[in-house]
């Protein structure tokens, strides 16, 4: 895209915003960088040493309202007076993962999902560091993507995309696209209407051609049926739970099969570094990815078995006088938190709670009279959970810290027991993040 000084504004001064900055000045846009809350000191710096104009906790209306072309954080949302003001005004709004792209020559591997999405875009990346590939991550994990295309040459990036991240996209292409599954979340943001939230998580197709593929759930009806109306050329690749897939990935309570390019690799679902049906996905979906790019069977294989996960997602802290404590903290809704007990072998006490975003807690009815031994809620209102469960677990308690939170669950779970923050929730209530949350809860638990 030609810059011929014309100006960029930014919305937003993180990661993504700051990398933007750097590769719009390196390609000779002119740049100004609108933050309406403080910037990191570290961010401030970086934008200086770059000669890019910036302001924070304020926002120049008639400067933004000058920008030739737009890039606004992901977690800005429509309905602001700011954002309104941009579109009556008719300026282009992209994300920086578009702006990225216009610069980008290397093949990109996408991945999106309501949940998993962070896991197999981890092992995606895991397989082709562990394969010698050129390779850099981005997106929601790792550094901007928009900084490395200026400071780096990679020649794959894996990049895992939110929802709101791909309704700013609009000519990126994907060559290799992957959709974990779709569960209601951030309906917030889409009028509460499930077929936007949908449509969102599809536009990961949008550009595709014959020549790229498509790495979906077989298992998910919500995919199937947006897929039956779909009209695309790109080369579909199923993985599944319940159907042998040829091409593509399947796997029994035994057995992990992933049929690519005529080639079949096989493996024992035990074998398999993270536990839980979901992860099985995750593992057939990366383990798709990989071999599409060729990556050799025994590489595929090994990587599977020896990747570590995520801070924050199913992480084994600590065993403490027989009681194990995972923290699941980015679990911030039902479905996540859903996979997180399903996965659970041993009685658990549950730590759940925190902002609400409209859920359905009866989905998690079954596993909770199942596994559950008692809940402990952390968050400031939590009446809507306690009435939820009141009948189905026996014993339900309230904390207002990570430390208390901990405390109780400490107290309430045997030996051979496990405790599992899996909040189900937003964190902002009593925490600033989800890893926050995750923090606190960890440091609470070094402190038993």
């Amino acid at each position: 895209m030609e810059a011929q000084n014309r100006l960029l504004v930014i919305l937003g001064a993180g990661e993504s915003g700051v990398g933007a900055a750097i590769l719009a000045k390196a390609k000779g846009w002119r740049v100004f960088v609108s933050d309406g809350a403080s910037i990191k000191p570290s961010f401030q710096e970086e934008l200086g040493s770059h000669g890019v104009e910036f302001e924070a906790e304020q926002h120049t209306m008639d400067k933004i309202l000058a920008a030739d072309l737009l890039i606004k954080s992901p977690g800005i949302p429509e309905k602001t007076e700011l954002m309104q003001a941009i579109r009556a005004k008719g300026i282009k709004v992209i994300s920086e993962i578009e702006f990225a792209g216009y610069y980008s020559s290397a093949k990109h591997i996408c991945i999106t999902g309501s949940n998993g999405k962070t896991t197999t875009t981890m092992w995606c990346y895991h397989i082709l560091k562990k394969a010698g590939l050129n390779v850099g991550l981005a997106g929601n994990v790792g550094q901007s993507f928009a900084k490395q295309v200026a400071t780096a040459h990679y020649d794959y990036y894996v990049l895992e995309l939110s929802s709101f991240q791909l309704d700013d996209m609009y000519d990126f292409r994907a060559d290799i696209a992957i959709l974990t599954n779709i569960t209601p979340d951030h309906l917030d943001r889409y009028n509460y209407q499930m077929e936007n939230y949908v449509r969102a998580k599809f536009r990961i197709l949008q550009n595709q051609t014959a020549a790229d593929f498509f790495i979906y759930n077989a298992d998910d009806a919500t995919i199937t049926s947006q897929l039956k109306q779909l009209q695309t050329t790109t080369q579909l690749l199923p993985f599944s739970m319940n159907v042998a897939q040829n091409p593509g990935g399947f796997a029994d309570q035994k057995q992990l099969y992933i049929n690519i390019n005529k080639q079949q690799l096989t493996m024992s679902i035990h074998e398999l570094a993270l536990k839980g049906k979901h992860n099985t996905q995750n593992a057939l979906a990366a383990g798709i990815a990989a071999r599409l790019v060729e990556i050799r069977t025994d590489i595929v294989r090994e990587s599977l078995q020896d990747f570590v996960n995520v801070e924050h997602r199913m992480e084994f802290v600590a065993k403490v006088n027989g009681i194990e404590f995972i923290n699941d903290s980015k679990a911030t809704n039902i479905n996540a938190a859903w996979f997180a007990l399903e996965s659970m072998e041993k009685p658990t006490v549950w730590i759940v709670g925190g902002v609400d975003k409209g859920n359905d807690y009866s989905e998690l009815f079954e596993l909770a009279t199942q596994k559950v031994k008692a809940i402990v809620c952390l968050g400031l209102d939590n009446q809507k959970i306690i009435e939820a469960f009141k009948d189905k677990v026996e014993v339900i308690v309230e904390a207002k810290s990570a430390n208390e939170a901990v405390s109780f669950a400490y107290q309430l779970a045997g030996k051979d027991d496990a405790v599992l923050l899996s909040p189900a929730c937003a964190s902002f209530d009593l925490f600033s993040s989800y890893e926050d949350r995750g923090q606190q809860f960890k440091q609470a638990v070094r402190m038993l």
